[in-house]
């Protein structure tokens, strides 16, 4: 059986992996050995920091929705709930877009919760709604 020579499918596989370690710093760029474990560990940081992104968008959305809604306010707790209650589902990154480009829009929203929330007024003391509603 004849033997098979594969220094050529190594070099390509060596070729990919220093394209990919391209900007590396130092022999990490340039030294297979330690290229491929560079390599190797920026694909696991990328992998866990596409899903880290989402986490973080999620966590900026709110907050900015929590400053426009204060202004108004009400506490972002309390808005989405009033959103829930009124039957109104828009995501929040909609609902930070609003209230950064269309303050109108995100005024009536928040008057819409505001109206949801109305029954507080009525079960327990008037010092608990004006905590949730002022």
């Amino acid at each position: 059986m004849a033997r098979v020579k594969r220094g050529v499918a190594a070099h390509a596989k060596h070729k990919k992996t220093l394209k990919a370690a391209k900007g590396f710093y130092g022999r990490r760029k340039n030294t297979i050995r330690a290229a491929k474990a560079a390599v190797d560990r920026s694909r696991q940081f990328a992998t866990r920091d596409r899903r880290a992104k989402k986490r973080n968008f999620r966590a900026l959305w709110i907050q900015r929705i929590n400053a426009a809604v204060r202004e108004h306010g009400l506490t972002y707790g309390r808005f989405i709930d009033g959103l829930n209650k009124a039957g109104i589902e828009v995501d929040r990154k909609v609902l930070s877009d609003m209230a950064i480009h269309e303050a109108a829009a995100f005024g009536a929203l928040v008057e819409a919760a505001k109206s949801a929330l109305a029954y507080l007024k009525d079960t327990g003391t008037a010092n608990e709604f004006e905590s949730a509603v002022r």
